[in-house]
């Protein structure tokens, strides 16, 4: 029987599937399920500083609008709106570490540098095994250069790990203008692992109500094509791990991205669609293929496709169509 088992930002997983941050994600019972299920680690649903600003705007707001608020009023004002949601996510790791036997992640998104440093500290005593920065910034502002925006992931890392000792990684977007320099260089920190890629919200548009509409919010197995390129493409050149998420839905679409060089992957759109069991299924399916190729450990294949490994590492960087219609 083949060992599934792996390395994360210095941590041994048993298998490298890892149940990425959700609603999945987000209370005890389905951690422990997922546990059962044989998933390796769990990353908790983010805790979003921008949510919680955002209710507590909203609720000045309200009093401002019916004349309740002014200077002497303040002082009655329940601040701890913003303490508690905190504060319970902070149980919630703590819960959620001493009631499972696997790794977990805490993830973090927040809006203001003294948030990420604030968070952090406090996450650490939790006894959680890592912490993920949930980082995404869409570079629509037109006043800023790519070295600008690049500029607040790095700002980011250096305070986050000047505060803690705990492993971090980094999950990033695609939208860069040299990803691959800039992966390379974010490896360099003290990050111990970067997760290919974030999933962003996309809109669309209703032509009938002439609205904005959300559109898809889970991931399809079509894909797992950005981030396997560029997983194979950064292997065997970063100084950190990395983790594939975003269009992994079955066991061979974890061993795509191993074959590619990473080190774990994350599931969350597979398991909405096909249920925990699904996880069982993955990992079976894995240890099959492993079997009948004859691989006893994932070391042996690891990165086996990886463009510093492959006979054919243009195929990577190839953008155009024409060789494959030439090829129908």
């Amino acid at each position: 029987m083949a060992n599934l088992s792996t390395t994360y930002m210095g941590l041994t997983l048993k298998n490298p599937l890892i149940v990425g941050s959700s609603g999945l994600t987000d209370s005890l019972p389905e951690i422990a399920q997922f546990e059962a299920r044989g998933s390796a680690a769990v990353v908790v649903k983010s805790l979003f500083e921008e949510e919680i600003i955002a209710e507590t705007q909203d609720s000045l707001n309200k009093m401002n609008a019916s004349g309740f608020i002014y200077p002497e009023t303040m002082e009655y004002f329940d601040f701890d709106r913003i303490e508690d949601p905190v504060a319970n996510y902070l149980k919630f790791l703590k819960d959620a570490k001493e009631s499972v036997s696997i790794p977990v992640f805490a993830s973090i998104n927040c809006v203001t540098a003294n948030g990420w440093t604030d968070f952090a500290k406090r996450i650490e005593d939790t006894g959680v095994d890592a912490l993920e920065l949930n980082v995404f910034s869409l570079p629509s502002d037109f006043n800023r250069t790519a070295q600008e925006n690049e500029q607040v992931y790095f700002d980011i890392i250096n305070k986050v790990t000047a505060v803690t000792k705990l492993p971090v990684a980094l999950k990033i977007g695609y939208y860069n203008a040299s990803l691959g320099n800039f992966i390379k260089r974010l490896s360099e920190t003290p990050v111990k692992g970067i997760v290919l890629f974030n999933r962003f919200y996309n809109p669309d548009f209703d032509v009938n109500n002439l609205q904005f509409a959300p559109s898809s919010v889970f991931s399809t197995p079509a894909e797992i094509s950005t981030s396997l390129r560029w997983i194979a493409i950064m292997s065997g050149r970063v100084q950190c791990d990395l983790s594939a998420s975003t269009g992994v839905h079955d066991g061979f679409g974890m061993v795509k991205q191993l074959l590619a060089g990473a080190n774990s992957v994350q599931v969350c759109s597979a398991i909405y669609r096909n249920g925990k069991e699904h996880v069982t299924y993955m990992i079976k399916q894995l240890e099959q293929w492993m079997d009948t190729n004859g691989y006893a450990t994932i070391d042996e294949f690891r990165g086996k496709m990886s463009q510093s490994k492959t006979y054919n590492p243009a195929a990577f960087e190839r953008v155009q169509f024409m060789k494959y219609f030439h090829d129908l």
